[in-house]
């Protein structure tokens, strides 16, 4: 089964980053974020994928043509210009990059792949964001329900510690960064049949999780796979320093490899 991942949009939020080289290529710890995505799909077993690049996308284009000889030991004979690959660390990833325009939408960029998919059942997910999803049990949970479509759902950590003040303004409790309101939110990690592809019916302009996604659901198709554990998105400079922070101190839950 084929992954998708977003990897095209500007970053705006991270524009201190995002000036230099596109957001799924921000690192935590040495490796850029979208590396620690694949990590987790490859944990499962699965190791085709297709990057749906738009901005800067020739920066992530190069780093897997680079790929393979950054992660192997080499002998360079300078005179005959021969390379003698060593110690090959590589993953056994096949990595097909697509460049699907620099102003598309999401549901663009994933109707531009639709040739790729060679209609059959995909994964899709955002090349910021981080879990320990368990990739087998979410597939399973797809294969368990009748609709075209499933989305894994989270309840992100509140931004802000919360108060229980009483009467009198006494403190009674606190509670640090607790889940959100109880809602649930779209945290990417999807499963997709082919017929999901039939909904993105606006071209490039096509934002997927407006009109596809809101249609789908009205159709009966969209299931959510709850998932309580870790999850967390790069959007802020402050996302990545918690992550960075997690990955530096062998804190990573997301690292299930």
């Amino acid at each position: 089964m084929k992954v998708l991942i977003l990897a095209g949009g500007f970053g705006t939020r991270l524009s201190e980053e995002t000036q230099n080289i596109p957001k799924p290529m921000i690192p935590i710890g040495n490796k850029p974020i979208l590396w620690h995505i694949m990590k987790i799909y490859s944990h499962y077993g699965f190791n085709e994928f297709v990057i749906l690049l738009g901005y800067k996308g020739y920066i992530i284009k190069e780093y897997f043509a680079n790929y393979f000889l950054h992660q192997s030991d080499v002998a360079i004979d300078l005179k005959n210009n021969g390379i003698k690959i060593l110690n090959n660390q590589s993953e056994p990833w096949t990595v097909t990059l697509i460049d699907t325009g620099l102003d598309t939408m999401t549901g663009g960029r994933i109707k531009r792949v639709e040739k790729y998919i060679n209609n059959e059942t995909f994964m899709l997910t955002y090349g910021d964001g981080v879990a320990d999803i368990n990739i087998r049990e979410l597939i399973k949970f797809h294969n368990n329900h009748e609709g075209a479509i499933s989305m894994t759902a989270v309840q992100p950590e509140g931004r802000f510690g919360s108060l229980r003040i009483s009467s009198d303004e006494k403190v009674d409790e606190f509670f640090e960064k607790p889940k959100g309101d109880g809602s649930w939110i779209n945290g990417g990690f999807f499963v997709c049949d082919p017929k999901v592809l039939d909904y993105i019916q606006d071209g490039d302009n096509t934002v997927f999780e407006r009109k596809p996604l809101e249609s789908l659901a009205n159709d009966g198709e969209l299931f959510a796979f709850k998932h309580f554990g870790f999850w967390r998105p790069m959007d802020t400079l402050r996302d990545k320093k918690l992550l960075n922070d997690l990955w530096n101190n062998n804190q990573a839950k997301w690292k299930t490899w």
